[in-house]
C-alpha cells in the first residue's frame, strides 16, 4: 500500500441516538452524514454502538429488570450486511465520504449474541470491513460477546490508512500497537456517554486516551461520543434514585486531535454538535523522526507483538481446524513473517525446507 500524505476535512459527531429504534437512528445517521458532507467532511466518525444505542440500563437495573430492554435492543440490532447498512452505505456514497459508525451487530445465525461493532464504509458506499470490540468492559459483558483478532485491521483508503478501536480498547497498549504496526495514519476512537455518578470521569479518561494515541503513534485521532438524552434517561430509570445516579455531567467528549496530541477541534461535551478539523497527513512525518514506535524507535530483536487473526467460530466443518486455534494457513503466513527476522541464511533455509516437506512440496 503506497504512502498517502493527503489533506482533507474530517468530522466527529456528538449526538444521541433515537433510543432503541434502529430505523429512526439510521435515518438520523444519514442526515448527519449529509450535514457533515455539506460542510466539506470526507471522513465522518460516529459514536460507539450509535445504532440503536448503548445499554445504559445495566448501570442501574438488575439483570432481570433489564430483560425487556435487552429484547428491544436485540430486535433493533443491525445485520451486516442488511437493509440498515445498505441505507448508510447509500448515504456515504452520496456524500462521497468514508464513514465509521458504531452499531449493535447481530449475527443472523448465532442470534443469541450481540457484538459491539464499528462499521467501515468507503466513499463508494462499500463496506470495507467491521471491527468487533475484543473485550466488553465491566457490565457490558452481560450484553456483548467478545470479538477476535480478525478485525484488528487498518483500511487503506484514498484518504489514508484508517483504523479504529472502541472505548476501553483505546487503553489497551497491544491493541493500539497492532493498528500502528499496520501503518495507521488516522485513528477513530468512539465512546458512549456515561452520566453515572462514580469516581471515574469519562471525559478525563477519553481526553487522556485520545492525546496519548496521537502522541505515541503520531496519528490524527477522531474521537466521537454519544450524548445522553432525556429519552434515554426516561427509558432506563425506574426510580428517582436511578435518575439521580444517571445525572452526572459532563458525560461525553467529542474532539479531533493532531499527531502531537494537540486538540484541533472541540472538545464538545453534553450537546449535539459536529466538530470539524483539517487533516494534513504530512504533519505526521516530523514527529516520527523523534519517536517511531513501530519503526526505528523500537527493538524488535527484544520485543514484538503476536496477533492471532483466526476468526473464532462455533463450528468448523470438514476438518479444517479447531475452534480457538490458529489455522494452518495463518500459521504458515506468520511463520514466513518470522523467517524474515532469521539472520543466518543456513538456518533460514533449513526451516524453509521443513515447511515445504510438511506441506508436501
Amino acid at each position: 500500500m503506497p504512502l498517502k500524505l493527503t489533506k482533507f476535512k474530517a468530522a466527529a459527531v456528538s449526538a444521541a441516538p433515537v433510543y432503541l429504534n434502529r430505523e429512526a437512528t439510521v435515518e438520523k445517521v444519514c442526515r448527519l452524514i449529509e450535514e457533515a458532507a455539506a460542510n466539506g467532511a470526507r471522513l465522518i466518525a460516529f459514536p460507539e454502538v450509535f445504532v440503536p444505542g448503548y445499554p445504559h440500563w445495566y448501570h442501574v437495573l438488575r439483570v432481570d429488570q433489564g430483560h425487556p430492554l435487552h429484547i428491544r435492543l436485540v430486535k433493533n440490532a443491525v445485520e451486516v450486511p442488511g437493509e440498515a447498512t445498505d441505507q448508510i452505505c447509500r448515504a456515504a456514497r452520496k456524500a462521497d465520504a468514508v464513514v465509521v459508525v458504531g452499531i449493535n451487530e447481530i449475527d443472523p445465525v448465532n442470534w443469541g449474541t450481540l457484538y459491539n461493532t464499528n462499521l467501515f464504509i468507503d466513499r463508494d458506499g462499500r463496506i470495507l470491513g467491521k471491527h468487533r470490540k475484543i473485550m466488553p468492559t465491566m457490565v457490558e459483558k452481560i450484553c456483548w460477546g467478545a470479538g477476535d483478532g480478525s478485525s484488528l485491521r487498518v483500511y487503506d483508503t484514498d484518504l489514508g490508512r484508517i483504523g479504529t478501536l472502541i472505548c476501553g480498547e483505546n487503553t489497551n497498549p497491544l491493541a493500539k500497537f497492532a493498528l500502528l504496526a499496520q501503518g495507521e495514519q488516522i485513528h477513530v476512537a468512539n465512546y458512549p456517554s456515561n452520566p453515572t455518578r462514580t469516581y471515574f470521569k469519562i471525559t478525563e479518561g477519553i481526553e487522556i486516551r485520545s492525546r496519548a494515541m496521537c502522541f505515541e503513534g503520531k496519528v490524527f485521532t477522531l474521537t466521537s461520543a454519544s450524548t445522553f438524552s432525556e429519552e434515554i434517561r426516561d427509558t432506563i430509570c425506574m426510580t428517582d434514585e436511578h435518575r439521580e445516579f444517571m445525572s452526572g455531567t459532563p458525560n461525553c467528549y467529542t474532539a479531533i486531535h493532531g499527531p502531537n496530541g494537540v486538540c484541533l477541534a472541540g472538545p464538545v461535551m453534553d450537546k449535539e454538535e459536529i466538530v470539524y478539523a483539517e487533516i494534513d497527513l504530512e504533519q505526521c512525518l516530523i514527529p516520527k523522526i523523534r519517536h517511531d514506535v513501530v519503526g526505528h524507535y523500537n527493538r524488535f530483536d527484544i520485543m514484538w507483538l503476536g496477533l492471532n487473526r483466526s476468526p473464532q467460530r462455533p463450528i468448523v466443518e470438514g476438518g479444517t481446524g479447531i475452534p480457538g486455534r490458529m489455522s494452518e494457513e495463518d500459521f504458515f503466513r506468520q511463520l514466513e513473517t518470522l523467517l524474515d527476522r532469521v539472520e543466518d541464511s543456513r538456518t533460514r533455509g533449513e526451516i524453509q525446507a521443513l515447511m515445504r516437506a510438511y506441506q508436501g512440496a
